[in-house]
């Protein structure tokens, strides 16, 4: 960008007060905002310089500006852009000194901010280096400095953008999650975000889950030149990387603490000092979520199940210590402890999460939220529980959540017994009924008209004693009297396992 090109914006309004024409083709570098009255050591060589003329007075008018320009000029400044709206106009003590140094100076309006100049010139500056180097070096090598130090996105985004306050930008996760924003970027909602992700920028970062892999998202392509936004992903992706060595050993201290819950009878202190060693709070309320998928791929539900929680957890960038802890059981599955997680919203989070990668079933199960560390024993038993019944449930090949509170019928209940339990608990109490369609179909009418032989005839059409001779011989076949309550309760649980079964 040259000083004729930010003259010529009409949407700036900048008034040329004076310079020669060879001057105006001087390529701008940079831009600087100054009051100071020796501004030399802050100004760089072909830079723009911005002042409100705070550091002007009448009473010593030609000295300060004396100073004031030939400060900028030592210091190799391509022109003063002079704010108005101090002094009503520019002063002619100013204007006369540029002209003897040499300096361009023009007039800023005083209903013109200076960010919408300097928002300009670095605009013009980096749709310039996208044709070269992309970033410019300094910011390049601050942000470098920033990934190593361990900056967070927040950071790095903020930086990045730092001169651009107009420009919108999203780093996002595939479920829609933001993780961050540039500062004029407002809330997007996970569905919208989820639109954004077809044209984002993916972040490349070893040893990060495809649920959790960051995305940089310009709404506006042209808020940012394309090679500046994928050097910006490359710098991201060194802070994710950062992120996950960090979380390594957080993921193992969580694995103790997964070690112990898989344990009945723990001793409560033991339990509760390990979860403060995640750092999770002394009190609950907690609440136990475990999860796998259907592929062996290693951390795959540990990283699913990371992303769901930090849907959950409001203001939440990635599960932090203090609000919860994600690791991996004795047996592989993955679980977390999450202090007041609300099951409703997991649920919500659950779809969104599992659509990251949608050739992957995804199951996971919940316990009631407990009060104390010593409950966590049997709320990961309930989690267990609930996640056999979410992977019997699932539609095939789907993915699904239940919560352990749900479970509140008969049938909802053995959803979570192993499919070969429910298997042979239905052969060896039916028996030879199994194969006699006619008998079963007579059973389940009989049980679900509650026993009563004149709307089971009606059902079935036909005689009240055509009935009783049907419950004569299952009675006969299964050794079960079907005038006791507990013989019918175990008749319908067998049949609701052959169903689930079949």
């Amino acid at each position: 960008m040259h000083v004729e090109h930010l003259l010529q914006d009409e949407s700036l309004g900048l008034r040329l007060l004076w310079a020669e024409d060879a001057q105006l083709a001087r390529e701008i570098s940079g831009v600087t905002v100054t009051d100071l009255e020796d501004p030399a050591r802050f100004v760089r060589r072909d830079e723009v310089v911005l002042s409100g003329l705070v550091w002007w007075s009448a009473e010593d008018g030609p000295g300060r500006a004396e100073r004031f320009v030939s400060a900028l000029r030592g210091a190799g400044a391509a022109a003063l852009l002079a704010g108005e709206e101090t002094h009503g106009s520019v002063p002619d003590d100013l204007v006369e000194a540029c002209v003897r140094h040499g300096l361009p100076v023009a007039a800023v309006p005083a209903h013109i901010m200076f960010r919408a100049i300097t928002d300009t010139v670095y605009l013009g500056r980096w749709g310039e280096l996208s044709r070269r180097h992309t970033l410019p070096e300094n910011v390049r090598g601050r942000l470098s400095r920033m990934a190593a130090q361990g900056a967070g996105p927040e950071a790095i985004v903020a930086t990045a953008f730092a001169h651009l306050e107009r420009a919108v930008a999203y780093v996002l996760t595939p479920s829609g999650r933001t993780v961050a924003a540039t500062r004029s970027a407002g809330a997007i909602p996970v569905g919208k975000a989820a639109g954004l992700l077809a044209e984002a920028v993916p972040v490349d970062a070893d040893g990060v889950s495809p649920y959790e892999r960051w995305h940089l998202c310009l709404p506006d392509p042209d808020d940012a030149p394309p090679r500046m936004v994928h050097e910006l992903a490359s710098v991201l992706g060194r802070c994710q990387e950062a992120r996950v060595r960090a979380r390594a050993v957080e993921r193992q201290t969580a694995d103790e603490l997964g070690a112990l819950l898989a344990v009945p009878g723990v001793d409560g202190a033991v339990v509760a000092a390990a979860v403060r060693a995640c750092g999770l709070p002394d009190d609950g309320p907690y609440r136990v979520l475990v999860a796998e998928t259907g592929a062996q791929r290693a951390g795959l539900a540990e990283g699913a199940l990371a992303e769901a929680v930090a849907h959950v957890v409001p203001g939440l960038a990635d599960v932090v210590p203090g609000v919860g802890a994600v690791g991996r059981l004795p047996d592989g599955a993955a679980f977390a402890v999450v202090a007041g997680a609300e099951a409703d919203a997991l649920h919500e989070a659950w779809p969104l999460v599992a659509a990251a990668e949608p050739a992957v079933p995804l199951y996971g199960g919940t316990g009631a939220p407990v009060g104390g560390a010593g409950e966590l024993n049997g709320a990961l038993a309930e989690a267990r529980y609930a996640l056999a019944s979410a992977r019997s449930t699932a539609a095939s090949g789907g993915s699904a959540l239940t919560d352990a509170a749900t479970l509140t019928g008969l049938d909802a209940l053995l959803t979570g017994v192993p499919a070969e339990v429910r298997t042979a608990y239905s052969r060896t109490v039916l028996g030879e009924l199994r194969s006699n369609t006619v008998l079963l179909e007579t059973l389940e009418t009989f049980l679900a008209c509650d026993g009563s032989w004149a709307r089971t005839a009606e059902a079935l059409h036909l005689h009240v004693n055509s009935v009783h001779y049907r419950i004569g011989r299952i009675e006969h076949f299964t050794g079960r009297d079907l005038s006791r309550l507990y013989d019918r309760l175990d008749l319908w649980a067998a049949l609701l396992c052959r169903a689930d079964a079949a």
